[in-house]
């Protein structure tokens, strides 16, 4: 199984979501920032580095928030994805890899074209069914 986690980062009611680039997997759909976590790291270590990758951030990653599994038929395993509330300057982030950011209040996220293995987890944001802890 692929394991891979996700940040929650909030700011002012605001959660930070990304639009995956043009011409990639899953073209133009709408994630929270992260990626795969490698052997030799723990998932808050995984995820510390890919927001660094993608946002050019360091980022303190809080509690973990929600976890779920998931198989796409374009991939041979199944994945696992980890959500961790996170907290990062928004002045200091810069957009490395995707097409787009934004801050979205939760209730709108609905409104976008999430990953499939996102969606579970935006309609309880969404509801409020979920509350972020902060990171801090």
């Amino acid at each position: 199984m692929l394991i891979v986690v996700a940040a929650l980062i909030q700011s002012q009611g605001k959660l930070l979501v990304c639009q995956r680039q043009r011409e990639s997997n899953f073209e133009l759909m709408w994630e929270f920032p992260g990626g795969k976590k490698r052997a030799d790291e723990t998932l808050e270590q995984a995820l510390a580095r890919e927001l660094s990758e993608e946002l050019a951030v360091a980022a303190k990653i809080g509690p973990e928030v929600h976890r779920t599994q998931h198989r796409y038929a374009e991939m041979d395993d199944p994945i696992e994805i980890v959500f961790f509330a996170a907290s990062a300057a928004p002045a200091d982030m810069r957009n490395l890899v995707f097409e787009r950011i934004e801050w979205r209040e939760p209730k709108t996220l609905p409104g976008l074209n999430f990953l499939p293995a996102d969606r579970e987890l935006i309609e309880k944001l969404a509801t409020g069914e979920i509350w972020l802890p902060h990171a801090d």
